[in-house]
């Protein structure tokens, strides 16, 4: 309520500064227009613009908040842009209304008011004023945002001209920003409140290896704000920077040499394993076949094709292997710059397909040491994903059922237990929403809690 209150005394101010000069001659419009305005009225239109200059700096003035540089920054450019809607509109109208009944109708009981010279100077402060509240709340917004993505900025700057087009865009962009900020702040006070509780500090820390084609943080974060969320609420992590691109089995005897030295560097006993797509599989070739099993308390996969993928088959059977052969080579070399030794392209695809994963769950028993349960999601329609899930949805679904625009639903069961978050709405959620790897805030699911809680259940579970 108090930064409500803040924004409309920001308005206030902006507007009374813009038309002080009217109101003060207002008095003397019958009786003698040309007299000179008194001096307390151009102090006080000095002190505004003042104001509007430290409004610029701190548009909620000095309303106390707890939350991130990053979101303090964004609500306040969210501010900013809210400020400048509003005393635009107001101003755009009354210039209208004005200038209307003064040149079009020749009608005015305010002699001063059919200057051009007063007009000029008007606008022209109008045109600065909103000139820079409009700048500096965009550029902040552009900055810091991460909900408003690529294509709302480029959406931006496209209809940036283009008049009535560019209000409803604006407006959009303010609600997308101002959602963020109220989130932001929901979960910075939450995490304050818990801090104590320590909930994410398991009995052993988390392992968290990720899925085909992807490098852990080397040059993009695979797990999004998940990692961030989990310490902020005590949990220990590690990564399990294995090859992105290579067969199952090599991947497994990496992952087996990552876990002996994190024992080595930490002392500790074991670790957790939260795996991502074809890491759960890379995950369970460590612990059955390399050794790795008096060393792991649990596994965790997520969204991983246990029993592989029917449409990679139906692929990999039609596509021409000089085709297959070429495509490989370019992503093999493009892998090597992302830090993999020896990719291998069509290895790690191979190792997807429904047939080969029939073969690896003969050879991948489970261990009764460990504890295994698995996580899952769907989407419900091709557009709830990005590129290229949105493309391969309708093709994985035809030939596997229902699925995360990669794997089936079904394909993704293992373990004791199968969590499969669901939305309210009919988006669903998607093969990378579940490692938050587009950074975007879903209604209804909270990708950040939901890994906290799914740590905090293996805490107390005295893992």
């Amino acid at each position: 309520m108090k930064k409500i209150l803040c924004k409309i005394l920001s308005c206030c101010l902006i507007l009374l500064t813009l038309n002080l000069r009217l109101l003060c001659r207002l008095p003397y419009a019958g009786t003698n227009p040309a007299a000179p305005l008194p001096s307390w009225c151009t102090a006080a239109e000095i002190l505004g613009y003042l104001l509007i200059v430290y409004i610029n700096f701190f548009p909620l003035l000095s309303v106390r908040r707890t939350s991130t540089t990053r979101s303090k920054v964004l609500e306040d450019g969210t501010a900013l842009l809210q400020i400048f809607l509003v005393t635009t509109v107001f101003e755009t109208v009354c210039c209208t209304a004005g200038l209307f009944r003064v040149i079009v109708l020749g009608q005015t009981s305010v002699p001063f008011l059919s200057s051009w010279t007063f007009w000029l100077r008007y606008l022209l402060s109008v045109f600065l004023v909103e000139l820079l509240l409009f700048w500096n709340g965009i550029l902040r917004v552009y900055l810091t945002s991460v909900q408003l993505g690529i294509r709302w900025r480029v959406i931006g700057i496209v209809c940036g001209f283009m008049p009535l087009v560019h209000l409803y865009v604006l407006c959009r962009i303010i609600r997308i920003a101002g959602s963020e900020v109220l989130l932001e702040e929901e979960k910075y006070l939450l995490n304050q409140i818990r801090a104590e509780n320590q909930e994410c500090r398991t009995r052993y820390p988390i392992l968290l290896v990720h899925g085909v084609f992807f490098r852990d943080f080397r040059f993009f974060n695979y797990w999004g704000r998940i990692p961030g969320e989990l310490k902020r609420n005590g949990a220990v992590l590690f990564y399990g920077n294995q090859q992105s691109a290579a067969s199952v089995a090599e991947c497994g005897q990496e992952l087996a040499g990552r876990i002996r030295q994190i024992l080595a560097e930490t002392g500790c006993e074991k670790v957790n394993i939260i795996a991502h797509s074809k890491g759960g599989l890379d995950s369970r070739y460590a612990i059955s076949r390399s050794g790795a099993a008096p060393y792991v308390a649990s596994l965790t996969t997520v969204n991983t094709p246990h029993r592989g993928c029917i449409f990679a088959d139906y692929l990999l059977d039609r596509i021409p292997d000089r085709v297959c052969q070429s495509v490989a080579v370019k992503y093999n070399a493009a892998l090597k710059r992302f830090g993999d030794r020896e990719p291998d392209f069509l290895e790690a695809v191979q190792d997807l397909t429904a047939s080969s994963c029939s073969r690896l769950n003969e050879l991948l028993p489970d261990d009764p040491q460990v504890y295994y349960q698995s996580v899952g999601s769907r989407m419900h329609h091709a557009v709830s994903g990005r590129f290229p899930l949105n493309m391969s949805y309708p093709l994985v679904k035809h030939f596997d059922g229902e699925c995360d625009g990669l794997v089936s639903l079904d394909s993704m069961k293992w373990g004791a237990k199968f969590i499969c978050p669901e939305v309210p709405t009919g988006r669903g959620i998607s093969h990378g929403d579940m490692i938050d790897l587009n950074r975007e805030n879903i209604p209804g699911f909270d990708v950040r809690e939901f890994y906290v809680n799914l740590v905090k259940d293996l805490k107390n579970m005295g893992l």
